[in-house]
């Protein structure tokens, strides 16, 4: 008779529980969906949101049905991105893979330009009526929650690196107002002399902010912002243009599309009136490229995930520029729909 000790059902034991949790790992791996890089680009003088793919820098879907789209942001897990519909005051939710709009939740007046928190939880939608502020939707319960009054109109709300603030500039109130986080209030604000235009942010070696790189109204460069002494401390402009190229004409903001790299190593800059792509460094904040465009109007850039690629929205003849960032070379003229306004990127399913 074969004798089976208490050892070994034990370690048969071990064996058949770490072969299920292996089984179980791997059946939760193939469920769950791999999140493919896409740039999604709003189109105002449309009613369709264009969603591109940047390892082909071509077309692969539309979200339709919403005119004036303004602003744009992706939720982190995939499942939704979210877009400003001035038309109807109104932040529309599309499904992230099917690109249907399955809801529009109504804000508090007229809205600009959204952002994101870093969870996905909540978006910031600058409202530049009922005399300015942010709106706050929870993206769970899908409602707006909250109205932030900042007494300015609000164009464009960005998050900090470090989740704790939402940056909200105004044109009209020529001021940043800071707002924190934990309480949805306004912590301080920080007056500039020209109107706020795009911002971008710059994070410490911990993740706290460390500059604000603000473009600001008739001005073909951006203002530099030290977060910890809340005082501007440079004001740059972009490059002159060479003799043999001539500027466009005057139409929209002279630099208008900004964004810092993934590494914080360098800060992109829009010129729309030079129809032109800069990069600095950063900290020192030294030109250390330029790129001419093919497309014209340079009204708003972002940058790819893997922030290897510029994206350029070109208002003025309809197409978004791809630019890759390791040469300065344009490498796709992408056409989209009429007016491409704001854009981002982001994972989706």
């Amino acid at each position: 008779m074969i004798q089976i000790t208490k050892q070994q059902v034990l370690s048969a034991a071990l064996a058949i529980g770490a072969g299920i949790g292996l089984g179980a790992c791997a059946l939760s791996t193939l469920a769950a969906p791999k999140l493919k890089p896409r740039i999604i680009q709003t189109n105002f003088a449309g009613d369709n949101v264009s969603i591109i793919d940047p390892v082909t820098n071509k077309v692969v879907g539309h979200i339709t049905g919403i005119e004036l789209n303004h602003g744009v942001a992706v939720n982190p897990n995939g499942k939704f991105i979210y877009v400003s519909d001035e038309t109807n005051q109104t932040l529309d939710v599309a499904d992230g893979k099917t690109f249907q709009v399955v809801n529009r939740i109504a804000l508090s007046g007229h809205p600009n330009n959204i952002t994101i928190s870093h969870d996905g939880a909540r978006v910031y939608v600058a409202i530049v009526g009922k005399d300015g502020g942010v709106d706050v939707i929870d993206t769970v319960a899908q409602k707006d929650t909250k109205f932030i009054p900042t007494h300015n109109a609000v164009h464009n709300p960005y998050v900090t690196p470090d989740g704790k603030y939402v940056l909200a500039g105004s044109i009209q109130g020529k001021m940043i107002s800071v707002i924190d986080t934990q309480t949805d209030e306004v912590a301080f604000t920080i007056p500039m002399d020209l109107g706020v235009r795009p911002m971008a942010i710059s994070a410490n070696p911990d993740g706290s902010t460390r500059f604000i790189f603000a473009q600001l109204t008739g001005f073909n460069g951006f203002a530099v912002i030290d977060f910890a002494t809340r005082k501007e401390i440079a004001r740059i402009k972009n490059p002159d243009l060479p003799p043999d190229r001539q500027p466009v004409p005057p139409g929209n903001e002279a630099s208008h599309g900004i964004a810092v790299t993934k590494d914080q190593k360098t800060l992109v800059v829009c010129s729309r009136v030079n129809t032109a792509l800069y990069t600095f460094s950063i900290p020192d904040l030294k030109l250390t490229g330029t790129t001419y465009l093919g497309g014209k109007g340079a009204g708003w850039l972002t940058l790819s995930p893997d922030s290897k690629t510029a994206y350029v929205a070109n208002p003025i003849n309809d197409d978004v520029s791809a630019v890759d960032l390791a040469t300065m070379k344009e490498i796709a003229l992408i056409p989209v729909g009429f007016v491409p306004k704001r854009n981002t990127s982001g994972m989706l399913e």
